[in-house]
């Protein structure tokens, strides 16, 4: 797994850097031909406005010559000289306007800004008609794109083909990014796309980062729990074969002693079983209290006259703060005795002697808040953080004589959940800790 786990970030990494190199080049290369793909169908929108203006411009002008009378080639061969019709004359900047618009929407160039002019000389800029904006967009030079598209009558000679009277000027402000709109439901969905890959590749790593952790917790675990086990069954097996002894068995005192320590480890054993049992409830959550009204304070003394020998060994000594005016809560008599012997238990084991043990209630508006606070070695930021994952450990430097499965802290915070209630911890390195625990009172 050590060795597989690296393997397997490096592949994933450099699949999706990959993947996002192809589709950024993939994306340069699609701009570059949506560019061409839109200036050829706006030039082919502007060609066919210009034919029909055109053709439209040239029926106007021969009408004209007929209603006025007007020969082109009198018999006499004198000529007349007759102003052509300009497109000014014909159309109205709005009509222009809307053919042009319509016929973008013909070839798929649909909701595009566009400024266009009629002009006599497209080199010198003399405009005969120009639309709103077209001015004020021609001044940005870098940014436009242009088309000029002459406007040639259809009974044009091959000379006046060649010189253009007037021609259709067009031009498309922001036209990158107007291609990039253009483009825009392809990029929003290759970044949702690319964005799902990135996320699916994280919990990927985080899956298996959390599975590498439970895998070395439960290990730790087995380790552990095989060497809890397997003290007391040692111990059971030599006081067994102690009490087969013929002094032993014939000495009241010695046997009884011997009896005590079978008992002892037993209860021990047992104690070992019903947490692990526990645990699998919780992961099941298969978890059931029986709700009653209890006094905290009454059920504090009961519990702490249970670790009075543990007390008297760690030189021990007990201080109360009972401020609480409501001390009656609901919970389960026999859970929440378990949480409060877990945390006196952990304070006494996490310390060195001399221990000072202080517990102080107040009330608040919803909840009993219970107070334990110790002298304890305290403990790091990481374990705080960590104190209620299933089967985690503090690390107690040199004090090699702390027993469990790392299973009780998350048994408490599981208990207090179900109590609706709420339970932090504070702590300093080497100075102890305090738990606060807010369960829900019962109003009297």
């Amino acid at each position: 797994m050590k060795k597989v786990f690296p393997l397997i970030i490096v592949l994933i990494s450099l699949s999706l850097i990959g993947i996002i190199v192809i589709q950024v080049n993939w994306f340069k290369n699609q701009l570059v031909i949506q560019q061409e793909r839109f200036l050829d169908r706006a030039e082919k929108a502007g060609v066919d406005v210009a034919s029909e203006i055109s053709k439209q411009t040239s029926s106007s002008f021969f009408n004209l010559n007929k209603r006025q009378g007007l020969e082109t080639f009198p018999n006499n061969l004198s000529f007349n000289i007759i102003r052509p019709i300009m497109v000014s004359d014909r159309f109205t900047t709005s009509e222009i306007y809307d053919k042009f618009e319509k016929a973008l929407n013909k070839v798929g160039l649909t909701n595009i800004r566009f400024e266009f002019a009629v002009t006599s000389n497209a080199d010198n800029f003399e405009f005969e008609m120009q639309s709103e904006h077209f001015q004020q967009e021609s001044f940005d030079t870098l940014h436009f794109r242009k088309i000029i598209i002459p406007i040639i009558s259809e009974n044009a000679t091959d000379i006046q083909t060649l010189m253009a009277y007037e021609h259709l000027f067009i031009i498309i402000p922001d036209f990158k990014i107007q291609v990039w709109q253009s483009l825009s439901w392809m990029i929003i969905f290759s970044a949702l796309f690319s964005i799902i890959i990135i996320a699916a590749f994280f919990i990927t790593v985080k899956t298996l980062l959390n599975q590498k952790k439970m895998s070395e917790i439960k290990s730790d675990f087995i380790n552990n729990m095989t060497h809890e086990f397997k003290t007391p069954i040692a111990t059971i097996s030599l006081a067994v074969d102690a009490l087969k002894n013929e002094k032993v068995y014939t000495d009241r005192t010695k046997w009884q002693y011997f009896n005590n320590i079978i008992k002892e480890e037993n209860r021990r054993m047992n104690k070992h079983v019903e947490t692990i049992l526990q645990a699998a409830l919780m992961e099941k959550q298969e978890f059931r209290l029986h709700f009653e009204p209890i006094h905290l304070h009454a059920l504090l003394q009961n519990v702490l006259n249970n670790f009075q020998l543990q007390l008297q060994e760690k030189k021990g000594q007990v201080e109360y703060l009972l401020n609480a005016s409501n001390d009656l809560i609901e919970a389960d008599e026999v859970h929440f005795t378990n949480v409060i012997s877990n945390l006196i238990d952990n304070a006494i084991k996490y310390s060195k002697d001399n221990l000072v043990l202080k517990f102080i209630t107040h009330s608040t508006s919803k909840f009993t808040v219970l107070q334990i606070q110790d002298n304890g070695i305290g403990m790091s930021k990481e374990t705080v953080k960590r104190i209620f994952e299933k089967f985690y450990r503090a690390h107690t430097g040199n004090l090699h004589n702390v027993k469990g499965f790392g299973l009780g802290m998350s048994y408490v915070k599981s208990v207090i959940d179900e109590h609706k209630g709420r339970i932090k911890v504070e702590s300093v390195l080497g100075k102890g800790s305090t738990f606060t625990l807010e369960i829900p009172h019962k109003e009297s």
